[in-house]
């Protein structure tokens, strides 16, 4: 869906990419803070995944979303839109690089701990992702999509 959105976005006015990048960042926060409320659930009933599937998903998900990212990098400083599909393919390369590190661990461990601690770094970076999309459009929105990116990530 966010990259249908993006894609879509490219042949609208300049408001209505920044309205769609704020929609985006929206939901990067939402999925943030369902991370989070999902962890937590796990962690209170002490359901412990599945290391095996875990790297099996998080190889192939890696692979395509570093891909993903790799051809997104050059518009990464772009506008609202454009940052807002760089952004979560980079956060969930990142994410996959650590899921893997998480299967190794809950293998090892034989506990969800591993697990949990990667759950805090995938919804940190939904939700600081999602706060820089969002800023981003709404400074767009307020000056212009002429507003220079600020580097806020």
């Amino acid at each position: 869906m966010n990259y249908g959105l993006s894609l879509g976005a490219l042949a609208f006015a300049a408001v209505w990419r920044s309205r769609v990048a704020a929609f985006k960042g929206a939901t990067m926060l939402a999925y943030g803070i369902g991370v989070l409320g999902f962890a937590a659930w796990n962690a209170w009933h002490g359901a412990s995944p599945e290391p095996l599937t875990m790297g099996l998903v998080g190889t192939l998900a890696l692979a395509v979303n570093a891909g993903v990212a790799a051809l997104l990098y050059a518009w990464r400083d772009g506008d609202a839109n454009m940052r807002s599909a760089w952004l979560c393919s980079r956060n969930d390369a990142i994410g996959n690089a650590a899921v893997l590190l998480a299967a190794l661990g809950v293998l090892g461990t034989g506990t969800l701990w591993p697990d949990l601690i990667v759950a805090a770094l995938m919804a940190a970076l939904g939700i600081s992702g999602g706060v820089s999309v969002l800023k981003l459009a709404r400074r767009e929105l307020q000056y212009g999509a002429q507003a220079p990116y600020s580097g806020v990530s």
